[in-house]
């Protein structure tokens, strides 16, 4: 068959298999049954519901990690897992099964392609749920090689795009206070949801921030995501939340997010942080950055979104986002992956690691 074929049915296997955020243990024990048929530089190691899988050790090349979340977002779906052409349907087909098909692929039919570098695989869980709760950071923590990784690739979808950094992401819980009151007769009360009016018109109103960090463009903005408030049609609300999503450029830390969300809010409402995601640099001086960027890709731009590069940036680490799925199809209904995009996504890869492990 075919690469694409064959990728194809490598995906259509793991959509097959539910992995919603917080359920990805039996995709993780099948990801562990199935590469331990495969010649692996060392065992499999498993922590919770995540896998480290030794591709290969002992070479001069650089030491490098695939990485992959392997739980994706529930989203309605209009028929089983399928292949329609060149789209293949299935959960999380773009974000990100897609590039988990291709760190699969690689070590089942290529790896004389990783044979010159020191290559380990990554595949953990709930990258989609809480900061606090994401897998990688308990593997980055308790794994003992993957502290000496020298590039962190995580293969989000990026439509074989090299994106670099990450936009820092901080949520922040809005209560507004008032007091309750019937709506016959509002002037006794306070009403909360009111309270909150001028600053919902401000953040309409507020402009997108642009800063170039490494020659890339990054956007700052800043969104009212969800609301809750009021306990009856007819009662004046005492409590109004509001949930705020504030995105910042990577020069910017989690300190500087916060205060600029307290300046925007100005005592109007009690503030409770949720979220705090670190933003990521770029790292496009790095050589082996420039090395993937000259593998072929179809373009190199900035991460808007926030991903774990960011997490291995923490940690002194370089990372990059570079994979098959297409960004617009992340969370989708009917969620879809290009096989084309599969296909080339597959090929970029090996030529990149073929250069490195090569000195080049």
């Amino acid at each position: 068959m075919s690469d694409a074929e064959r990728l194809g049915q490598t995906l259509v296997w793991l959509c097959g298999i539910a992995s919603p955020t917080g359920e990805e243990g039996a995709l993780c024990a099948a990801l562990g049954e199935r590469l331990g048929g495969v010649g692996l530089a060392a065992p499999v190691r498993r922590y919770a519901s995540s896998l480290v899988v030794p591709v290969t050790r002992g070479t001069t090349g650089p030491r490098l990690a695939l990485c992959g979340h392997l739980d994706v977002v529930p989203v309605e779906h209009d028929g089983p897992v399928r292949v329609e052409g060149d789209r293949l349907y299935g959960p999380g087909a773009s974000d990100m099964k897609a590039g988990l098909a291709l760190m699969l692929d690689l070590v089942e039919h290529d790896l004389a392609a990783c044979a010159g570098v020191d290559l380990s695989l990554v595949f953990y869980a709930r990258e989609e749920g809480p900061y606090l709760e994401n897998e990688l950071e308990l593997v980055l923590g308790r794994d003992p090689e993957l502290g000496s990784v020298e590039l962190g690739v995580c293969l989000e979808p990026s439509d074989n795009r090299l994106s670099l950094g990450a936009c820092g992401s901080v949520h922040a819980e809005l209560v507004f206070h008032g007091r309750a009151a019937h709506s016959a007769r509002p002037w006794l009360g306070d009403n909360a949801i009111h309270q909150a009016g001028a600053l919902l018109s401000e953040l309409g109103a507020l402009p997108v921030r642009e800063t170039i960090v490494d020659g890339l463009r990054y956007r700052t903005v800043t969104s009212a995501t969800m609301a809750e408030g009021g306990r009856a049609r007819n009662v004046v609300p005492d409590r109004f939340t509001l949930n705020l999503n504030h995105r910042f450029a990577p020069s910017e830390s989690i300190e500087d997010a916060q205060r600029a969300i307290e300046q925007l809010v100005a005592g109007r409402a009690q503030i409770t942080w949720r979220d705090l995601c670190p933003a990521a640099p770029p790292r496009s001086d790095h050589p082996l950055v420039a090395a993937l960027a000259a593998a072929g890709v179809e373009g190199v731009d900035a991460k808007q979104g926030w991903t774990d590069v960011a997490r291995f940036a923490q940690r002194g680490v370089p990372a990059v986002n570079f994979g098959p799925g297409l960004c617009a199809q992340a969370h989708q209904r009917n969620e879809w992956a290009s096989l084309t995009k599969l296909e080339h996504g597959r090929t970029i890869l090996a030529r990149f690691l073929r250069a490195v492990g090569a000195g080049a």
